[in-house]
């Protein structure tokens, strides 16, 4: 598939330690990863992290062609913290240069001649007016595209209003059980359980599906009208950073390939959790390892 995927690239700094992130930069990174071809917008600046994104960007195999480079903006910065059962907490530094992305119009002509099956986006970059004028614009020539809208609420990063918007323009939805909170606080319509909040609120805004995610006690999925609860895989975590990205990109993977509800959940739990077994938001993997994963399991479940 040809998926766009629009929004921040930034240095996780944890500790003394910078890990390469963002979440619209770690599902481009996953979803490559499962072979599909990803075009990533966005932007970085002249500096010494900006020239690392780049060469990563390469040794990766993912395009930087619609990546700017801006001398007025530094590279994105996020200074995390984990909590004790390793659920990370963030500081966005800003303005960055992600918050400027641009388009020439060569590179418009050719978005808008591949056809892309899926656009990607998030909250966070959406606050910028240009980035967010630039995202209504991908999605008015790419009406065909499926559009994922990965909530991924941070602190002083969103409003009601956008994300009341950002729903209304998604086809499918993800978010994570504290963000279902929030979203009934903003946008009202409280539910008395993961099932109720997706069934009333897919029905409100006419989303496809819709799929939170539980951390370690896996996620739960609406797909049209089929609901199924999947358990996560028991994993030592490092890091959990880029799980949920990871999570975001099999899941796209399964549901375009037109995977059973309940498999796309088992598939997205086990890459998340290989992710989330390992340090930095996009370590290496491979499918194999996803499938040994489950393999282990089994066998364990058996004796």
């Amino acid at each position: 598939m040809k998926i766009i995927s629009i929004g921040e690239v930034l240095w996780d700094v944890v500790g003394g330690a910078e890990h390469l992130g963002g979440a619209p930069f770690n599902f481009a990174a996953h979803v490559a990863a499962l072979g599909h071809n990803v075009l990533f917008i966005s932007a970085v600046g002249a500096d010494e992290r900006g020239q690392q994104v780049l060469e990563r960007m390469s040794e990766m195999s993912l395009s930087s062609r619609y990546v700017r480079h801006l001398k007025r903006y530094p590279t994105g910065v996020a200074t995390v913290t984990l909590d004790g059962q390793g659920q990370p907490q963030f500081v966005i530094h800003r303005p960055a240069a992600y918050d400027f992305p641009e388009l020439t119009d060569p590179e418009w002509k050719e978005l808008v001649s591949c056809s892309p099956e899926w656009v990607y986006f998030g909250t966070l970059l959406q606050m910028s007016p240009q980035a967010r004028q630039l995202t209504s614009k991908i999605l008015d020539v790419a009406p065909q595209a499926r559009r994922f809208y990965d909530v991924n609420l941070r602190v002083n990063c969103y409003q009601a209003s956008l994300v009341r918007d950002l729903m209304s323009q998604a086809s499918v939805v993800k978010l994570n059980e504290h963000e279902v909170a929030e979203i009934a606080r903003l946008l009202g319509g409280e539910a008395s359980s993961l099932e109720e909040f997706c069934r009333s609120y897919s029905q409100r805004f006419g989303w496809e599906a819709v799929c939170v995610t539980c951390g370690a006690d896996g996620c739960e999925l609406l797909i049209g009208d089929e609901y199924v609860t999947a358990k996560g895989y028991p994993v030592e975590v490092v890091d959990t950073v880029g799980a949920g990205d990871a999570f975001a990109a099999a899941f796209v993977h399964g549901f375009a390939a037109g995977w059973p509800a309940s498999e796309i959940a088992d598939f997205a739990n086990r890459v998340g959790a290989i992710v989330a077994s390992r340090p930095g938001a996009i370590p290496k993997w491979s499918l194999e390892e996803v499938r040994c994963l489950q393999r282990q399991i089994q066998v364990r479940e058996q004796k």
